[in-house]
């Protein structure tokens, strides 16, 4: 399993690719860290990408949304969006 340090590296990671105005979702993080493995690795990865994405959201690293309103990673149920802050927008 991925370590804390390297989930958030990952989403970070995944952010400063994709840039201003641009989201991403935490499965593609999950993705990258499990490798060639099957679904059900990543889909395991899950509830600690989403607990690591509340982490980076609530330290104003990163904002989550769902259906483009502000949402909590955790306790959004469905597909959620990561992006940089738009205070880190330039």
């Amino acid at each position: 399993m991925a370590s804390t340090a390297s989930i958030e590296a990952e989403l970070l990671a995944l952010a400063a690719e994709r840039g201003p105005d641009r989201t991403f979702c935490p499965s593609e993080a999950a993705r990258r860290l499990v490798g060639d493995q099957e679904e059900a690795a990543w889909r395991a990865l899950m509830p600690t990408i989403r607990a690591v994405a509340a982490d980076l959201t609530a330290a104003g690293t990163l904002v989550c949304t769902q259906k483009g309103a502000p949402a909590h990673p955790v306790d959004a149920k469905g597909p959620i969006r990561l992006a940089v802050p738009p205070a880190e927008k330039a």
